[in-house]
C-alpha cells in the first residue's frame, strides 16, 4: 500500500462528493459505479482479485445507523464509540456529529482509512483510526456500531463471538442488517427499522429494509 497522502489523492480523483439518500446531512466521497472504482483500485495497487472497494459506497446498514444516531443524539452523546468495519466512516461521522466524546473507526483496508480521513475532514469531525483486525480486542467502548457485517459465513463466525463478548463486557452493540444471509437468528433485540434507497447495481433492488438490533450477551 502506498502512503496515506497518495491513497487520499487516489480517492479524491476517483470518487465524487455526494450525499447518501437516507443521510443527506453527511457528504461523503463516493463512487457511482462499482466496476470502474474496483478496476481503478486494482490498477493503482498493482494487484488483481482484491476485495470490493467497500469504502466507496454508503451501504444501507451504515446509512441506517447514521440516521438513527442523528435522529437520537442521546444514543451516543458523551460516549466512546467504535464504528466496526467502518468502510468510509459514515456511522463514525454521525456519532461524532451527535456528540460522542471519542470515536474510533476499525477497518482492515488502508484505503478505507484514507476515505474515512477525507470524509471526516469534509464533515469537520475527528475520527481515530483502528487499523488491522480489531476482533479479539478487549472492550474499551460504550457503544459499538456494526453495519452490514454478516454478508459471508466466515466473516460472521469470526466476528460474532467477539461482538457478543463486548456486549457481555458492558458495551451496547448495535448490528445493522439489511437482510443478509448470515445474520444470526437469536441473541438480537430489534431497536429500529429503516427503509433505505439502494441501487440495483449493488443490491439488485431499489430499497432495503434495515433492522437495527442490540446484541444480547
Amino acid at each position: 500500500m502506498r502512503d496515506g497522502e497518495e491513497a487520499e489523492a487516489f480517492i479524491a480523483a476517483h470518487a465524487t462528493i455526494a450525499r447518501p439518500a437516507l443521510v443527506p446531512e453527511i457528504p461523503l466521497y463516493l463512487a457511482t459505479e462499482i466496476t470502474p472504482i474496483w478496476q481503478a483500485t486494482e490498477a493503482w495497487l498493482g494487484e488483481q482479485g482484491i476485495e470490493p472497494p467497500f469504502w466507496a459506497f454508503a451501504w444501507p446498514g451504515s446509512q441506517a445507523l447514521a440516521r438513527w444516531i442523528l435522529d437520537t443524539p442521546s444514543l451516543v452523546a458523551g460516549k466512546r464509540v467504535l464504528d466496526f468495519a467502518a468502510g468510509g466512516g459514515l456511522a463514525a461521522i454521525a456519532a461524532a456529529r451527535a456528540g460522542a466524546t471519542f470515536v474510533e473507526a476499525a477497518e482492515i483496508d488502508p484505503l478505507a482509512h484514507a476515505a474515512t480521513r477525507l470524509n471526516a475532514r469534509l464533515n469537520g469531525v475527528s475520527i481515530v483510526e483502528v487499523p488491522g483486525d480489531v476482533v479479539g480486542a478487549p472492550n474499551r467502548w460504550d457503544t459499538v456500531l456494526a453495519g452490514d457485517v454478516c454478508y459471508e459465513a466466515p466473516m460472521t463466525s469470526h466476528i460474532l463471538p467477539w461482538l457478543r463478548g463486548l456486549a457481555a463486557a458492558g458495551a451496547e452493540v448495535i448490528l445493522a442488517d439489511p437482510g443478509r444471509a448470515y445474520v444470526p437468528r437469536d441473541g438480537l433485540e430489534a431497536v429500529a427499522r429503516f427503509r433505505v434507497p439502494v441501487t440495483r447495481e449493488l443490491e439488485d433492488r431499489d430499497e432495503r429494509e434495515v433492522v437495527l438490533s442490540r446484541i444480547t450477551p
